[in-house]
């Protein structure tokens, strides 16, 4: 992912929670746009006056501005004679007053007990004063420093590793925390049922690309995405929000959005690192971290949540009449369709491909066989019948002659072990010798070569020898 695309995400997902166009990733992906407030913004001198009427016994002694976001806030640092920082935010209209004061309930509910068992800091709000319709907060300086995203994801494993911990601190917050302070809360079912209707507001608007509109709306249409144990939800958590210092989270801000929701809402920044490993080392210590499992379709659900916004940065645009926000709203909703559509086309060019490799090795191993079965011609195996055993008995030259009995049984005895049975119930055969009569008599004179015959021998029994 290129960097304005990262920045359009970044400047999307800003505008969804609340944030202004004109916040540093609104420019980067749109250029300056001209704010909806008119009003003169304050320095940090003036802001530097309101706060010793917020906290009694401040004396600033130096000022310098504070990042934020713009179209809604007026910031700076302060720094005491005690060299104490303090933090001034003052809202520029009434919608940004009402999220500070929200916030200002968000942080009380923050008992002593529960800071204690996060690992990074929440702010303290030191004091505030109240100027016609809007409210300036003071708050305690927390240590840290805001990094882009492509610093963030080239950071070390140990920074993952914090960030997973602090994702996993707040999903396991008590659900108390958000009851008790009558913030939103919303079940599984209801989330969903609240984007599908966000979905129907941003289609009447007719700029939103047909391919973004199917995807969407299958994704909110499959109810197995969908299922996933709520949570207490940070609502407003991007890099801005995030301080670090040598590798540590040492804090989160921006706590104006608290909820009970989808984990997935706090995650969506992370789908705009170029490094996907990074966004996997983050999940796996969120997994450890966590007390309970999380579901497999939470990635899924963040990606979807990060598109998703880029509709409601055009409906936002539309309904302040801001024609160059809305300009670059359909602009960066056409890119992400293109870019979708040209995913979808890759994808499908690989499963023709790998269709096509997979029916060649087939083809490949099928002419294969075919060759290996010419050149070796088929074998039958034939049962071979159960031949009896054959014996040759030779004439042994100057002894005296032996009657063909005395002969059979020498013959038996060599060929048959002592005391087996085996054979014992076959009846017995004629031997012939090849020099003799029809009756089976041999010349007992002869006693060349030429008596040498085969003969059939059949064991006899132990009863048949007596």
């Amino acid at each position: 992912m290129d960097a304005p695309r990262r920045a359009s995400i970044a400047c999307k997902n800003a505008l969804f929670y609340g944030g202004s166009e004109d916040s540093p990733h609104c420019i980067m992906a749109t250029g300056p746009t001209q704010s909806t407030v008119e009003k003169v913004r304050r320095t940090p001198l003036e802001l530097a006056a309101i706060a010793t009427a917020a906290v009694p016994g401040l004396a600033p002694t130096a000022t310098a501005f504070s990042p934020d976001d713009d179209a809604d806030f007026d910031s700076a640092l302060l720094l005491d004679a005690d060299g104490k920082r303090w933090r001034v935010r003052s809202p520029r209209h009434p919608e940004a007053s009402t999220r500070l004061e929200t916030e200002f309930m968000v942080l009380r509910a923050f008992a002593p007990s529960i800071r204690a068992e996060l690992p990074f800091h929440v702010p303290t709000i030191a004091g505030t004063v109240r100027q016609g319709d809007l409210t300036t907060f003071v708050y305690t300086h927390l240590h840290g420093a805001m990094l882009s995203i492509d610093e963030l994801s080239a950071g070390s494993p140990a920074l993952a590793r914090e960030i997973g911990s602090a994702l996993a601190a707040i999903h396991d917050l008590p659900l108390t925390l958000v009851t008790n302070a009558d913030l939103p809360s919303y079940s599984a079912n209801e989330f969903r049922q609240r984007k599908l209707n966000e979905l129907d507001q941003a289609a009447t608007t007719g700029k939103i690309p047909a391919t973004l509109l199917r995807r969407w709306e299958h994704a909110l249409e499959d109810v197995a995405l969908w299922r996933f144990n709520t949570s207490v939800v940070h609502g407003d958590l991007h890099e801005d929000n995030l301080m670090v210092q040598d590798d540590s989270v040492t804090a989160l801000t921006g706590w104006t959005d608290l909820r009970i929701g989808d984990p997935a809402d706090d995650f969506a920044w992370l789908v705009a690192s170029n490094e996907a490993s990074f966004v996997e080392a983050v999940l796996n210590h969120y997994t450890q971290a966590r007390r309970e499992k999380p579901d497999v379709h939470l990635l899924r659900r963040a990606a979807l949540l990060a598109e998703f916004a880029l509709a409601q940065y055009l409906v936002k645009a539309m309904a302040a009449g801001h024609q160059s926000m809305t300009a670059e709203a359909e602009s960066m909703l056409q890119t992400l369709s293109a870019d979708i559509d040209e995913q979808a086309r890759r994808d499908e060019e690989a499963a023709q491909a790998a269709e096509n490799e997979a029916a060649e090795i087939l083809a490949a191993d099928a002419q294969a066989a075919a060759t290996s079965a010419g050149q070796n011609p088929p074998v039958s195996v034939v049962a071979i019948p159960n031949a009896e055993p054959t014996v040759t008995v030779a004439a042994i030259p100057g002894t005296s002659a032996t009657s063909p009995e005395r002969s059979l049984e020498s013959a038996q005895a060599g060929t048959t072990a002592p005391g087996s049975t085996a054979d014992a119930e076959e009846t017995e055969k004629p031997v012939q010798a090849g020099g003799g009569d029809s009756n089976g008599t041999n010349d007992p004179d002869d006693t060349s070569t030429a008596a040498i015959s085969v003969v059939k021998v059949t064991p006899l029994h132990t009863a048949d020898r007596s």
